[in-house]
């Protein structure tokens, strides 16, 4: 396949599968600062669960409106409070013991990195598997977490260009792209990368597609 028409593919993804990041979806304007940082992880907690993706989201959005933004709320908040902005977002199978790992969660993110995840950043020195492996210290989050968390913030925190896990290369197989990391990062700009993956990653999550159409999505975490 020409690079024209790999390119093109891209586009066809893009059309097919959505062209906004999941961070966009759950309303949260991702930057290098501390707050929207905070947030992204808060998704990635919610979707590395075995649930839909909606559904995550949907939990996320509601914590936020709940007024959950920051660690410091997110810890001051009671149990009760999250579970019940869990369950305001369809987050039910799970909002018991994801309500006691947030509030968790908060709290190491304050007493490690003072509510800053930059400064985890900062102490990985540009290295993305140190990077994954302070995610993985966090309550809740396991490698299906940090990789979603990652793949997200690559478009902020160009040292993890191309994050492009084992989930975005599946897409990429199934949609007939590279399934080369490097080969596929080069066929879009790097600050598109973060919605390329999610797309790629909504695609590893449906089933083959029909002449009947689309089929339902599944879970965005790395399996």
């Amino acid at each position: 396949m020409t690079r024209t028409a790999t390119t093109g593919r891209v586009r066809e993804l893009l059309e097919d599968e959505g062209s906004r990041t999941y961070a966009q979806e759950a309303g949260i304007r991702l930057k290098d600062t501390p707050q929207p940082l905070y947030q992204l992880l808060v998704l990635a907690h919610l979707l590395s669960a075995r649930i839909r993706a909606e559904t995550a989201v949907a939990a996320a959005e509601a914590l936020f409106e709940a007024g959950m933004r920051t660690p410091r709320r997110m810890r001051e908040a009671t149990w009760q409070q999250r579970v019940d902005a869990l369950g305001e977002g369809g987050y039910r199978r799970y909002d018991e013991r994801t309500a006691t790992q947030l509030g968790e969660e908060a709290e190491l993110v304050l007493e490690r990195y003072g509510g800053d995840l930059r400064r985890m950043r900062e102490s990985a020195q540009g290295d993305v598997d140190a990077m994954r492996e302070a995610l993985q210290e966090m309550p809740g989050i396991g490698p299906a977490g940090a990789d979603i968390f990652l793949r997200e913030a690559q478009g902020i925190w160009p040292e993890l260009a191309p994050y492009l896990d084992d989930r975005v290369l599946e897409g990429a197989r199934r949609t007939g792209l590279p399934t080369d990391a490097a080969a596929l990062a080069r066929l879009v700009p790097r600050e598109e990368l973060p919605t390329v993956a999610a797309a790629l990653v909504r695609a590893s999550a449906g089933k083959v597609r029909t002449s009947a159409g689309k089929a339902g999505r599944g879970r965005p975490g790395s399996g």
